[in-house]
């Protein structure tokens, strides 16, 4: 390990591990923060494409940073046997742990899809192709905000097109381009985010199969497909965008710019829905109880005009009835009576002591006071 790196920085527990090395918390004296170091022992490093990537992960997460949804680096020590990367610390939760842990609602899986493409079209614009995104790779944050990270499978896109190859990814969430041996471009990491949102709303993968080869095949195919049982609590909007996300013609494909404004309005329209259901089952559940405010709102509507103690007690034996029956009003009524009520409130001066009010109506001068 680099002196320097110990020098720097107090490495403390590990808190992940991979094929080529380890991440492990550590702590910055000079700043008082902790980070996390990823360490790469370099001996094991034998494929030389392995190699180039990881070699160029350091590099990759340097350009992109600083970006709101990327895991930030801070620093890079290196000597003949190891690379160490010091990079912004998240919580030792994922995407996948999250998808998991609890069924996620169409709205939060909009939130996340949109920060994922923010971070992605903030890849694209610098010619950079992330070429593994999957849940495991999207970090939350201890304000469950999404980090995308492990840039270890990441690219320059060359060329007049834009364009990269080699068969590197995730089964699951690899395009068929890519299967194919083709040489493609950014929209690689468009079909993986739709293949990753499509896990979030439904808790599995659109292609799967034993095997990779099944996987493989799957994918080739492309039969993207949205079972009733688990997709009927989905707006078309969502599978909408998925259609165009997952899309086996790559110009037909959207890109993360394209997505991630289409994401951006799924998320707007998903709150409107939530919040205007959410007002209206709490207006049903109060229904009950709305009426009865306004058949009170109208007894005081009668006492507002009384000026002396016998007047309340005419109108308490005439008006009686009214509180212990519990007449029918419909919405419309309710609503007059209760602005009736608030204009007579905002321009009447009403001077009664709590004293003038009858047994009977008490309640008009506790209910409305202040």
């Amino acid at each position: 390990m680099c002196e320097a790196l110990k020098n720097n920085y107090q490495l403390c527990e590990e808190i992940g591990r991979g094929r080529f090395g380890t991440i492990s918390r550590c702590f910055s004296p000079s700043s008082n923060n902790f980070f996390a170091c990823k360490v790469i022992d370099k001996s094991l490093l034998t494929d030389p494409l392995d190699r180039e990537c990881l070699q160029n992960e350091a590099k990759f997460m340097t350009l992109l940073s600083p970006h709101p949804n990327i895991v930030q680096i801070f620093d890079v020590y290196e000597n003949d046997a190891f690379l160490s990367i010091v990079m912004e610390l998240c919580e030792p939760v994922t995407l996948y742990d999250e998808i998991l842990r609890n069924p996620v609602c169409e709205t939060r899986a909009a939130g996340y899809m949109q920060q994922l493409l923010s971070a992605l079209a903030h890849c694209h614009r610098y010619g950079v192709v992330h070429r593994d995104v999957k849940p495991e790779n999207v970090f939350l944050d201890s304000r469950g905000k999404v980090k995308l990270g492990d840039f270890g499978s990441a690219d320059w896109l060359l060329g007049e097109m834009g364009t990269t190859s080699g068969v590197v990814g995730t089964p699951y969430y690899v395009a068929p381009e890519v299967v194919m041996g083709r040489e493609y471009g950014e929209k690689v990491d468009v079909w993986s985010a739709g293949v990753v949102l499509y896990t979030i709303l439904a808790g599995i993968p659109p292609f799967y199969g034993e095997t990779a080869a099944e996987i493989f095949e799957a994918v080739l195919r492309a039969n993207l497909r949205f079972p009733t049982r688990i997709f009927r609590s989905v707006s078309p909007a969502a599978k909408d965008l998925l259609r165009k996300m997952i899309c086996r013609d790559v110009s037909r494909r959207l890109s993360a710019e394209q997505a991630l404004s289409k994401s951006l309005y799924l998320l707007i329209f998903r709150i409107f829905v939530t919040c205007a259901l959410s007002h209206f089952l709490i207006f049903m559940i109060n229904f009950r109880k709305f009426q009865d405010l306004t058949i009170r709102a109208y007894s005081v509507l009668m006492l507002v005009k009384c000026r002396t103690p016998m007047d309340i007690r005419w109108r308490r034996n005439n008006f009686n009835g009214l509180k212990m029956k519990q007449p029918q009003i419909n919405t419309l009524c309710s609503a007059a009576i209760a602005y009736q009520l608030l204009s007579v409130i905002s321009t009447v001066h009403i001077s009664f002591r709590p004293s003038c009010f009858p047994r009977n109506f008490s309640f008009l001068n506790t209910r409305f006071q202040g």
